[in-house]
């Protein structure tokens, strides 16, 4: 065999290049990479939400994302602690009203402070049946603060449960202050929702 015939031999053929060039975009492509974790893309949605809640600032913003995705419900009932067998069937829908607007308001409160530029997610991890998922979160001032939030599979869905802000969890602090209105008023739940919807 010549030297010439060796070398081509030795040469990937145009069909070969072509091949490696597909296979290589392919490999790069995003419709073909490993599908995200359903509870991954469904935090891309709340982060987005949350993200141009904070820019608007306003509390009907954020308790819009609130009611979108977070289980009012299930953290209204663990914020009442002791007295949740107290709350009467027919304010169940009022308090639940008012819980919802008392995190936006917070969390309006807050954005006043804490401006976001940016935000970056993590992988989930799995804690029992619940995901978490950690999110680093850049504040305009340069500041930047982790958040670890707690997805539970609702209803054939996820939904926000709790949320992890710099180590202190946002529904056992909510908690303790019902709680704590609630002792001092001899567990009367009823005086607990008419101050949520003031």
């Amino acid at each position: 065999m010549s030297d010439r015939e060796q070398g081509a031999a030795h040469r990937p053929s145009r069909r070969g290049v072509l091949g490696m060039a597909i296979a290589a975009i392919l490999a790069a492509s995003p419709a073909v990479a490993a599908a995200e974790h359903p509870s991954l893309v469904y935090m891309r949605q709340i982060a987005r939400d949350l993200l141009n809640a904070n820019r608007q600032g306003t509390v009907a913003s954020f308790r819009s994302a609130i009611l979108r995705y977070a289980d009012v419900a299930d953290i209204a009932n663990y914020s009442l602690g002791q007295y949740k067998e107290s709350l009467p069937l027919g304010q169940r829908r009022s308090y639940y009203d008012g819980v919802a607007t008392f995190i936006a308001r917070y969390f309006a409160e807050q954005s006043r402070q804490y401006r976001i530029a940016k935000y970056e997610l993590g992988e989930p991890t799995t804690d029992g049946k619940d995901v978490l998922i950690s999110s680093k979160v850049y504040v305009l001032t340069g500041q930047t603060y982790t958040v670890i939030w707690r997805l539970s599979w609702r209803g054939g869905r996820y939904k926000v449960t709790d949320a992890k802000i710099l180590g202190f969890s946002m529904v056992y602090m909510q908690r303790s202050l019902f709680t704590s209105f609630l002792n001092k008023r001899d567990g009367k739940v009823q005086e607990l929702v008419a101050a949520l919807n003031r």
